[in-house]
């Protein structure tokens, strides 16, 4: 097989996941909804994102389980029918639930079907460059909901109910772009060698994955870090806020945007790293660039300095940036291949506890009037993730 050949599938992979990511832009979206359903509190659609970040994790486990049963091409035309329906569905919402069933259940759970179905099939292409691939598609994933979030905006016009009309195009787009990512993606065949190539000796599958410690401290390293990138990505506007006051919606945007932007390239940054370094030094420099990270925001907010935060947010993104691509690499190196679309979803299943970072972010705010006592509540969550990942220790064996 000529190496260019596999090029096709992460291209195409890259754009399915462009799209996928695009449930990542709910804050954006929210906002012409919330000015419809004036009754409809912050906290009632935050809700909404919730759920959907809740099925995303259920629609990536059932992708694994699926993909063992089936091919990739109908996982991805159910994943296409999934978001077509839900974003017509939240289109047509007179009422909040009828808003959580379409965009947070099925856009949810189809973006997790997606997600892992391309994850699982393109990778297998790259078993020689694994976190480099995963740090590529994963930069598709994480840019869908600056860019797509961004043409969102540009394209909705400002009068009430517009966004029903942006809601059914982005379903009918996702939907043309998944099926055509259907007919191109496929599993390399076996007697091109790459199915083969660099396979792992160490193939567990998911049960006794679960059993081993390095799993779960691995599992609590990606929980408490994801927790502390969400602290800051869910409050970014508010902290810039607090750092400089009157700023206008567009500089704000922008300095918030900057954080994706980041997130996307570290992903890249830290999938190659992995690969030429392995887990050990990889894991040791996102943890050494998130506490680099909280110092820099933590002076910002000290001296009221804009362009310190703007650092910091930087730092922040890459490092936020490497969890993803490690995660991937991980679970292929440590648990092998041959399991990896069961295995690589439950270790995403740590994005269930990370969530609950924000909502920690605004308690603390809530009750000292500042995001000093939520930065520093990421100090903490990093503490306890370095010494996590002091403790994994080497790749387990069978037996």
């Amino acid at each position: 097989m000529q190496q260019k050949n596999r090029w096709k599938h992460l291209v195409v992979g890259v754009l399915v996941l462009l799209l996928a990511g695009l449930i990542y832009a709910w804050s954006v979206m929210a906002l012409p909804i919330a000015k419809e359903f004036p009754s409809w509190n912050k906290a009632s659609l935050s809700g909404v994102f919730t759920v959907c970040m809740i099925f995303f994790c259920f629609g990536g486990v059932a992708g694994g389980f699926l993909l063992k049963k089936m091919s990739v091409r109908v996982v991805l035309l159910g994943a296409a029918l999934f978001l077509l329906g839900g974003f017509f569905l939240a289109a047509s919402a007179q009422s909040l639930g009828v808003l959580i069933f379409g965009y947070g259940l099925l856009c949810g759970f189809g973006s997790g079907l997606a997600y892992n179905g391309v994850m699982s099939t393109v990778t297998q292409w790259y078993r020689d460059r694994q976190g480099l691939a995963s740090g590529i598609l994963l930069m598709g994933f994480g840019f869908g909901s600056f860019f797509i979030g961004k043409a969102f905006v540009h394209f909705t016009p400002a009068q009430l109910g517009a966004w029903r009309s942006s809601f059914r195009f982005l379903g009918i787009v996702i939907f043309l772009v998944f099926s055509l990512g259907a007919l191109v993606l496929q599993k390399p065949p076996q007697e091109d060698g790459l199915a083969e190539e660099g396979a792992s000796v160490y193939d567990f599958p998911p049960r006794a994955m679960l059993r081993k410690k390095s799993f779960w401290i691995y599992f609590l390293w990606a929980a408490v870090l994801s927790g502390a990138g969400l602290i800051l990505i869910s409050h970014a506007a508010g902290i810039a806020r607090e750092t400089s006051l009157g700023l206008s919606e567009g500089t704000l945007s922008t300095v918030v945007g900057l954080i994706s932007i980041f997130n996307g390239l570290g992903r890249v940054l830290f999938g190659g790293m992995f690969d030429r370094n392995g887990r050990s030094r990889t894991m040791a420099m996102i943890n050494g660039l998130f506490f680099i990270a909280v110092g820099v925001t933590l002076l910002a907010l000290w001296t009221k300095s804009l362009p310190l935060l703007v650092v910091g947010f930087i730092i922040t993104g890459i490092a936020y940036g490497g969890v993803t691509p490690t995660n991937s690499a991980f679970i292929c190196s440590y648990f092998g291949p041959r399991f990896f679309s069961v295995n690589f979803p439950l270790v995403n299943l740590n994005l269930l506890l990370a969530s609950f970072g924000s909502s920690l972010a605004g308690r603390l705010y809530d009750l000292s009037h500042s995001y000093t006592s939520s930065t520093l509540a990421m100090f903490a969550m990093l503490v306890l993730g370095t010494l996590a990942s002091l403790a994994i220790g080497p790749r387990p064996q069978k037996g």
